[in-house]
């Protein structure tokens, strides 16, 4: 097998959390070029029908679920449904969010639970439900999307939250890589920085100094564009990854050098 040869995914099946937009979509994209199918997961069915005709001259097939897997109710039953679909090999945890810009100390008990389960129990409830079946294969693999903030805190902003999640899921990767690798199933995170997704483009269009700001401590002195996350999460989802298991990879521009 060549170096190149282990980069396909042909007959594989991933399926992404939150992937209708975003580093989601740019991920699925990726995915498809090197022969993956794909179950898309996300809330709104015309951004997943949107989706699914973009991916379409790739060749792939594109699976579409309409679920809130922030919920953890939805996330469980997605799962079932996913199942029922036909194996997955792949698990992309990618869902989650800062969504609310609120000082630690305002926040209240129910936004605190409803954020953690977008950006933590999301990822307990389809890891626990989609890897079952990997571990019983023996071959599967686990990629979590974290943050920059799973270990450093953003600045000049509101919302403790989310750094609070993606530290937990930061020690869920590490823990469950120790723990499934010895049968089959590799686990590990994406930790990415800041990137011209569409939700972020909208923030800096509202908070234009917040992206001069930003940019301003990026050694490479912009941020990243979507499509730039796909090739690392290929590398993590095939077979050139074979020795890599509980690791966190950083992708920010040189964000977290400073």
């Amino acid at each position: 097998m060549s170096v190149l040869d282990r980069f396909r995914l042909d007959n594989k099946r991933v399926l992404i959390t939150g992937g209708s937009r975003g580093l989601g979509l740019s991920m699925a994209h990726a995915l498809a070029d090197v022969g993956a199918d794909l179950i898309l997961v996300g809330r709104e069915e015309s951004s997943l029908r949107d989706a699914q005709a973009a991916l379409k001259p790739k060749g792939c097939q594109v699976e579409i679920l309409v679920a809130d897997a922030g919920q953890p109710k939805d996330a469980e039953a997605m799962c079932t449904r996913a199942l029922e679909l036909g194996q997955i090999d792949i698990l992309i945890n990618n869902v989650g969010g800062r969504r609310d810009n609120i000082p630690f100390v305002d926040q209240s008990l129910e936004d605190w639970q409803r954020l953690m389960d977008l950006n933590l129990t999301s990822v307990y409830v389809c890891s626990r439900l989609l890897a079952k079946p990997m571990l019983e294969r023996g071959w599967g693999r686990v990629i979590n999307i974290a943050s920059i903030c799973g270990t450093i805190a953003g600045r000049n902003i509101h919302g403790r939250h989310y750094e609070t999640a993606k530290a937990a899921v930061v020690g869920m990767t590490r823990s469950l890589g120790a723990d499934w690798c010895p049968r089959g199933v590799t686990v590990n995170a994406i930790a990415p920085g800041g990137f011209m997704t569409d939700a972020n483009r909208r923030w800096f269009r509202e908070r234009p100094e917040f992206q001069t700001q930003f940019e301003s401590h990026v050694p490479m002195g912009r941020l990243g564009e979507p499509d730039e996350i796909g090739p690392l999460a290929v590398y993590l989802a095939s077979e050139a990854s074979t020795y890599m298991t509980g690791a966190v990879l950083t992708i920010d521009g040189g964000y977290t050098l400073w």
